[in-house]
């Protein structure tokens, strides 16, 4: 929603999307003949499925959490107030936390993009995508097919392999304290 009446440029860059989703889907122009016809009926906004909801246990999280504060001090770096620093040492801690975070996930983890597609290619979702892997935005109206761009390639877990941990051990200390004698 725009606060102010929108601009020159925006309603063009709207036209053209528009024009393009007229053309290649059918429900997208119904909707917009009934607009311009001036029939109250709306357009119809997809609303997916909310699945159930379920019990999930914190300990492989956290001791996710713990490897890249262990490798990567990731928590001491989210916990640091940055406000101080210049971005230049911003940078270079950044530098450090992301080497040891990335070597981490690279152990732990095996990663692999949820599209193989390039980013910016233009693709179409058939009826039935798994919705839960691939989010739409900007102007979801109708039903699909959904013909679109692809901004992010997303990511999923393929495989893990976290270490096992030992019976007490308690997960929930991420870094011990450290007392020098």
């Amino acid at each position: 929603m725009y606060d102010s009446e929108p601009g020159f440029f925006t309603r063009l860059t709207l036209a053209l999307r528009t024009f393009g989703r007229i053309l290649t889907e059918n429900d997208f122009a119904s909707a917009v003949l009934r607009l311009e016809r001036g029939e109250s009926r709306p357009l119809a906004v997809v609303e997916l499925p909310k699945p159930p909801l379920r019990e999930t246990s914190p300990d492989s999280a956290l001791q996710l959490l713990a490897l890249l504060q262990q490798d990567g001090r990731f928590v001491d770096f989210l916990e640091e107030n940055v406000a101080t620093y210049s971005d230049a040492e911003i940078g270079g801690a950044a530098r450090v936390v992301h080497e040891g975070c990335h070597k981490v996930i690279h152990a732990y983890l095996q990663l692999e993009p949820v599209r193989a597609e390039a980013e910016g290619a233009r693709l179409t979702l058939p009826a039935g995508f798994d919705a839960a892997a691939v989010r739409l935005t900007g102007n979801v109206v109708g039903q699909p097919p959904f013909t679109g761009t692809l901004m992010h390639r997303g990511w999923r877990v393929a495989g893990i392999t976290l270490p096992k941990i030992a019976e007490g051990h308690d997960v929930r200390v991420l870094a011990p304290a450290e007392v020098e004698l």
